[in-house]
C-alpha cells in the first residue's frame, strides 16, 4: 500500500490564494517523478490557517530519493530560477529570485494506508 506525506503549512489568512497559485504554477512539475502516486493541496474551509499538501508514493525510499534530488531543491527555493511555491521565481528581466515564502510554519507528517475504499 501507499505511503502519504503531509505538509501542514500555516499560512496567513490573506496569503492562501498567493500557496494555491505558486503550487498550480508548478503544474505537472512531479509526473513521471519515481514512485509519485498523486498530490492534493486541501484548503482549509473553516478558521484554520494551516493548509495541508498531500502527497502519495509507493514506497519511503522514493520520497527520499525525490527529497534528496535537485527537482525537490528547486521546488522548494533552494536554487534555480523556477523554484515553485515555497520561494525563487524570476523578475520581470528573467533574473533569478528568491521570493519570500507565504507560509509562516510547516510540518512534516507520514503515513501509510491501513485501508482504502473509494467509490
Amino acid at each position: 500500500m501507499s505511503i502519504v506525506k503531509i505538509n501542514a503549512i500555516t499560512v496567513p489568512a490573506d496569503s492562501g490564494d498567493e500557496l494555491a497559485h505558486r503550487f498550480a504554477a508548478r503544474g505537472d512539475s512531479m509526473d513521471g517523478t519515481p514512485g509519485f502516486e498523486g498530490f492534493e493541496l486541501l484548503k482549509p474551509t473553516d478558521d484554520r490557517h494551516v493548509w495541508l499538501v498531500v502527497t502519495r508514493w509507493t514506497d519511503e525510499a522514493s520520497f527520499e530519493a525525490w527529497t534528496a534530488s535537485e527537482a525537490f531543491g528547486r521546488s522548494h527555493g533552494h536554487g534555480g530560477a523556477d523554484a515553485g511555491a515555497h520561494g525563487g521565481g524570476t523578475d520581470e528581466n528573467g533574473e533569478g529570485h528568491r521570493r519570500k515564502p507565504v507560509g509562516t510554519g510547516a510540518e512534516l507528517w507520514s503515513y501509510e494506508t491501513a485501508l482504502d475504499r473509494r467509490a
